[in-house]
C-alpha cells in the first residue's frame, strides 16, 4: 500500500495551487500528528474543532471526526476559515463519506451566557465526541486548551491545529458548514437581523439591526453588554 505522501492526485494538486495563489502563505494540513499516534498503537484518532466562539448570536458548534488508519484520502482540505462557503459545501459530503465516524455538538446562546464561552466550547466538543459511533483512543484538539472534564492523558491541544492536522481541519469544515446552515434556518425565523449574511458575527449592519429591533433569543447577552 502506498503511503499518503506518495499519493498523486491532479485535482488535489490544482486545488493546492489555487490555495497558494489565493491565500499565499496558507498551510495545508498533513497526517503527521495522526501518523505519530497510529505508530504508537492508537487506532482511533479523533480530530476536534469548534466554530462560533466570537459571534454575537447563535450557538458555538464543535465537530469531531475519526479517520481509519488503513485508508488513503485524496481530498485536499484546509482550515475552514480559508475556504469559501461554496468550497466548504462541496467538501462537506466528501468528508462525511470518507470518515469512519463523525459527530457535531452545539451549545446555544443562553447556555453560552450561563457557562461562559470557554466552558461552552468545551461542552460542545464533549458533545461532538459523544456522538461518534466509536470511542476514540486519542483526541487532537485545535487551540491552546485541552478539553475540560475529559481525560487529559488521551488528548493533545495543537495551536493552529486546523492548519496542521488533517483530522482537525476536517472537523472544522463539518462544524462550520453545520453552523452556517443552522444560521440560515434561524434567518427564516428572524429575518430582520441578516443572519444569512453574517451568521451572527458583529458586523456593522448586525449591530445597527440590534439597536433598531432589540435582541432575540439567539443573541448572547453576555457579549452585548456594551451595545444594549
Amino acid at each position: 500500500m502506498k503511503g499518503r505522501e506518495d499519493l498523486i492526485n491532479l485535482p488535489a494538486l490544482f486545488f493546492n495551487l489555487f490555495l497558494i495563489y489565493n491565500y499565499h502563505m496558507i498551510v495545508i494540513p498533513t497526517w503527521s500528528e495522526e501518523k505519530k499516534l497510529w505508530e504508537q498503537g492508537y487506532k482511533l484518532i479523533c480530530g476536534v474543532d469548534e466554530v462560533g466562539r466570537g459571534p454575537l448570536a447563535g450557538p458555538v458548534v464543535a465537530g469531531a471526526v475519526v479517520f481509519r488508519s488503513d485508508i488513503q484520502f485524496e481530498v485536499t482540505i484546509c482550515d475552514s476559515k480559508m475556504l469559501t462557503r461554496k468550497k466548504r459545501e462541496e467538501l462537506f459530503p466528501q468528508i462525511q463519506s470518507l470518515v469512519y465516524s463523525y459527530g457535531v455538538g452545539l451549545v446555544e446562546a443562553d447556555e453560552v451566557d450561563s457557562l461562559g464561552i470557554v466552558n461552552a466550547t468545551h461542552k460542545a466538543m464533549r458533545e461532538a465526541i459523544k456522538k461518534l459511533k466509536v470511542k476514540p483512543n486519542f483526541v487532537l484538539v485545535d487551540g491552546r486548551e485541552k478539553i475540560s472534564r475529559f481525560n487529559k492523558n488521551s488528548q493533545k491541544s495543537i495551536i493552529k491545529g486546523d492548519q496542521k492536522s488533517y483530522s482537525i481541519a476536517a472537523a472544522s469544515i463539518l462544524a462550520k458548514v453545520y453552523r452556517d446552515r443552522l444560521m440560515l434556518k434561524y434567518h427564516e425565523e428572524f429575518p430582520v437581523y441578516g443572519f444569512d449574511t453574517h451568521v451572527g458575527y458583529g458586523t456593522k449592519k448586525h449591530l445597527e439591526n440590534i439597536l433598531k429591533y432589540g435582541l432575540c433569543r439567539l443573541h448572547r447577552r453576555s457579549f452585548l453588554k456594551n451595545y444594549v
